[in-house]
């Protein structure tokens, strides 16, 4: 009996100690999921009509993207669906369904919608200057459709021109050239946050801009040079994060922020490896290599939705034109956001209960453990009381 219980203790305790071993390997080996919610509150205050019917991007949802890193849903919408369809770059979009086509002044309208994010693990191929190519082995056509001047890309301009060739020199080799520009925007544009987003002559002239005005202004010393890029936007799961309730332009618009950071990066093409991500301000590890721009970007991370990619349309532009409208005619706009992680760290008690575990695996050894010691205390103990013989 002593033996079948101490081998029962032994594989409990080999037991539990496989099952901490293998908590690292299969949560990034496996799928994650999470859910993202979305509330949305339009109000009047003015005297003129909220038209739907002529801002049609109002009532417009992204539906995320599709793609190897990620498959994504929409679960849920409190107003229904009037049309599906693709944006300027190419994104998916879904109109929804008002139930006026105006909003007078003094109303107000409500709606929330709710998607399911699979993300999958990621991983880029190891990534050096010695296998990269030249300029002059990227496709022509993707440079005609990726060095234009659309959009926010200010190609033409003189200074912005200017300081792309002063600081590739003579250099052809696309994957150092992405280097010198990442060095250089780290060395010499700080990071701070603006209402709008700037344009890239903006960015370099203040030398400050947050995410997507760094990597705005990377995209266009990109394409001066030749090199295809565009900006994508995404969400960011930031579970130890405090939510957030903010409000800007002039407090016509609050947005309260859960569990959730939003975020942009460039998307370059650099052969032979085809599109890769750029981060400039979110990289695991810092830019003391500027490598950790592609390979330790926030987006190689399953914790990050990739959104919506921004090639054409101008972005920068929409925003402050959007900031002027609700300013002007005393329009409001609440937004909150926030995003729930159901799965991907593995546990033997469920995703509740994942965040404990480590403090149950520990008990439960100790308790082990104090179970293992006790027996073989009382064990010495009978060994050392005498049998009495039994005498005829």
């Amino acid at each position: 009996m002593k033996k079948i219980a101490g081998a029962f203790c032994i594989s409990l305790l080999l037991l539990f100690c496989l099952m901490f071993q293998n908590m690292t390997p299969v949560r990034s080996a496996s799928e994650t999921e999470y859910y993202m919610k979305s509330k949305v509150s339009y109000l009047n205050r003015g005297d003129n009509i909220w038209n739907f019917t002529e801002r049609e991007d109002d009532r417009t949802l992204g539906l995320f993207m599709n793609n190897s890193w990620q498959t994504v849903y929409l679960v849920n919408s409190t107003l229904s669906i009037e049309t599906k369809t693709n944006d300027t770059d190419g994104n998916q979009i879904a109109v929804l369904q008002f139930p006026e086509s105006t909003l007078n002044s003094g109303e107000s309208i409500d709606f929330s919608v709710t998607y399911r994010v699979v993300s999958n693990p990621r991983t880029l191929s190891t990534i050096n200057e010695s296998p990269s190519e030249d300029l002059d082995e990227i496709p022509s056509p993707l440079k005609a459709e990726y060095s234009g001047v659309e959009g926010p890309w200010l190609v033409d301009d003189t200074a912005l021109r200017n300081l792309a060739y002063n600081i590739i020199g003579t250099e052809t080799n696309v994957l150092t050239i992405i280097k010198d520009l990442i060095a250089w925007i780290s060395e010499n544009i700080s990071y701070k946050t603006h209402e709008t987003p700037l344009y890239p002559n903006e960015t370099l002239a203040w030398q400050e801009g947050d995410c997507d005005d760094q990597a705005i202004l990377l995209i266009t010393l990109c394409r001066i040079i030749g090199i295809p890029a565009f900006l994508q936007i995404g969400a960011i799961y930031a579970p130890n994060s405090t939510p957030t309730n903010e409000s800007y332009w002039e407090d016509h618009v609050a947005v309260i922020q859960k569990q959730i950071a939003w975020h942009g990066w460039a998307m370059v093409y650099i052969p032979p490896w085809g599109w890769l991500p750029v981060d400039l301000t979110y990289v695991f590890g810092g830019l003391s290599n500027p490598l950790n721009a592609i390979t330790n970007a926030a987006v190689t991370s399953q914790d990050t939705i990739q959104f919506m990619n921004i090639s054409k349309f101008d972005y920068v532009e929409s925003s402050r034109k959007t900031r002027s409208f609700l300013i002007d005619n005393d329009l409001y706009v609440e937004m909150e956001d926030e995003i729930i992680k159901t799965k991907g760290q593995w546990s033997p008690f469920g995703d509740i209960a994942e965040r404990l575990f480590p403090v149950i695996l520990v008990t439960a050894v100790t308790l082990l453990m104090i179970g293992v010691y006790f027996m073989v205390r009382r064990s010495k103990k009978e060994q050392e009381i005498p049998i009495p013989s039994l005498k005829e």
